[in-house]
């Protein structure tokens, strides 16, 4: 039986509109959580149990099939940190408060490689189906960029010359990590029949 429809669980509506705009040519209809849903704790020690942890959830609250991720920084020279505390690196202040926190634990710091990681799990009547995503680059010194959310404007990709906050939407969905664990998991819906 085809997916027709799915939630996703976040709390996140840039990561409800990407994921919409990746699934919109399979005509699967995306919507989020109800309004004012209190999503669980993230209490998973990677990125995959987290994201597990929100689909299971969603499924049991809506009873349609439900799709959760669960994506991060990871800085080399900060031993994979932010990692899973990524959104919370510096507490409830937001993006903006995150990358100052990034920044000024780069300071001075020569090696400036990182990934962003990003899990997928897709939990339905029948099955639970995960799929990973990572994209590398560099943290840069200063933000570059108006799009994107997160760490985006401090994510250098030197292929591109462009940070991700730079980049188009088709862009960022063809090589961001999230892009790459949605046609992960697509490729898996296919092989089993459900797109």
């Amino acid at each position: 039986m085809k997916l027709k429809a799915l939630c996703v669980a976040t709390s996140n509506p840039n990561k409800i509109r990407e994921i919409r705009s990746l699934l919109s040519k399979f005509h699967v209809e995306v919507s989020g959580l109800p309004p004012g849903t209190q999503m669980p704790a993230e209490t998973g020690t990677d990125f995959r149990e987290n994201a597990r942890i929100k689909a299971l959830f969603g499924f049991e609250l809506t009873g349609i099939a439900t799709l959760a991720d669960d994506s991060g920084l990871e800085v080399e020279a900060l031993n994979g940190a932010p990692g899973v505390h990524s959104a919370r690196y510096a507490g409830a202040g937001g993006d903006g408060a995150n990358n100052e926190k990034l920044l000024m634990a780069l300071k001075g710091v020569e090696n400036r490689r990182a990934r962003f990681r990003c899990s997928m799990v897709l939990v339905t009547n029948d099955a639970i189906i995960e799929a990973d995503g990572s994209c590398n680059g560099e943290i840069l010194d200063s933000p570059r960029g108006s799009g994107g959310f997160g760490y985006d404007p401090l994510f250098w990709i030197p292929e591109l010359a462009k940070t991700t906050a730079e980049l188009t939407a088709a862009e960022k969905n063809r090589i961001s990590h999230r892009g790459r664990a949605l046609a992960n998991l697509v490729a898996q819906l296919r092989c089993r029949g459900l797109l």
